[in-house]
Formats: structure tokens, C-alpha cells, sequence
């Protein structure tokens, strides 16, 4: 098993939009495999590359018992009718807040054998979607939040028992980024 740790809120790979992935090899698969069983183990229904520090674009899901993954995913339609409830993030531990998103996404990219592959949901599947992508670009879910809400989270986080650790729990990928992982 090769659990990764999850980078926290405050580390920059975060932030910073991740690099398409151009090579469909055994260092794919064993990154797709790392991020499926980091999220199992977390638990979470969903993790992006750049949680364990790699900044290539690439998420995994587990939602409804379906699991899976993406590579280069572009969202390419969202429903106008939109859902609230409350999200969380791995990146921000036990932490949960109400951010709005879309009731339905469809994301087209590929498997890590470079196989076109298109995932679409709605309610979780939908949110997870959104939030994975949202990752891949440097958006964070308190991002989406409104101004006030968005002033309560941040007050959480700092309150939060692991807020300030980001830059202490650094730890080198053991996957080849080509220099792109901060």
C-alpha cells in the first residue's frame, strides 16, 4: 500500500494550477494508484494530485461505491440548476462548510492508459467533480464560498488544531514530477 500524505491548507502546490499530464506510463499508474488508496484511506470521495504534492492533473473518486479516476479533465457542462450543502476537503481536516455548486457535471479526459473517458453525476458525483477540477486549477472549495461564509471558514481554519502545520508536513513525491511539484 502506498499511502501518501495529504498536503494541508496553506501549502502552495495548492494554489497553483497543475501541469496537463503528456506521458501515459507505469509512473501514472502507480500515481493513480497512490492517490485511490490515500483517499480510501482518509477517507474521502475524492483527491487530487496536487493533495499529495504532485501538480500533474489527475483526480480519483469514490462516490456511491463507484471508484475511479481522471487525467487532463475538462469540465464540459454544468447544469444551470445549482445544489447547496455542506463540503469538505482533505486538505482542510474535519473541517465542513456550505459552498454552492452545480447539481450536474460532465468532465471528459482520460484513463491512465490514455483512453478517452468521460464521468457525469449528479447531487455528490456532481460536487466531487467540480471540487477535483477545482483542485487541478488551484481553486480551493472556500473559494466558492460567499464573502461571509467565507469570513467564518477562514476563522475555523485558523482555529483549527492542524492550521499553521502545512509547511512542516512537506515531504518529497516519490513520483517523477519533471521538477513540476513544489
Amino acid at each position: 500500500m502506498a499511502v501518501q500524505p495529504i498536503r494541508l491548507f496553506g501549502d502552495p502546490v495548492l494554489t497553483s494550477r497543475a501541469d496537463d499530464v503528456t506521458t501515459f506510463d507505469k509512473e501514472l499508474r502507480v500515481l493513480v494508484r497512490d492517490l485511490t488508496e490515500t483517499m480510501q484511506d482518509a477517507p474521502g470521495a475524492g483527491l487530487a494530485a496536487p493533495q499529495i504534492g504532485v501538480s500533474l492533473r489527475v483526480f480519483t473518486y469514490d462516490v456511491d461505491d463507484v471508484v475511479g479516476h481522471i487525467v487532463n479533465p475538462v469540465i464540459a457542462t454544468t447544469s444551470d440548476e445549482q445544489q447547496d450543502g455542506e463540503e469538505g476537503c482533505l486538505s482542510f481536516p474535519g473541517l465542513n462548510f456550505p459552498t454552492p455548486r452545480a447539481m450536474r457535471a460532465v468532465a471528459n479526459g482520460f484513463n491512465m492508459h490514455g483512453d478517452p473517458v468521460t464521468i457525469e453525476g449528479s447531487e455528490l458525483m456532481a460536487r466531487c467533480i467540480q471540487h477535483e477540477v477545482d483542485h487541478l486549477d488551484g481553486i480551493l472549495f472556500i473559494d466558492r464560498m460567499d464573502p461571509q461564509q467565507r469570513k467564518l471558514a477562514m476563522k475555523a481554519i485558523r482555529d483549527a488544531e492542524w492550521s499553521g502545520l502545512a509547511p512542516t508536513q512537506i515531504k518529497v513525491s516519490p513520483h517523477a514530477t519533471r521538477g513540476l511539484a513544489v
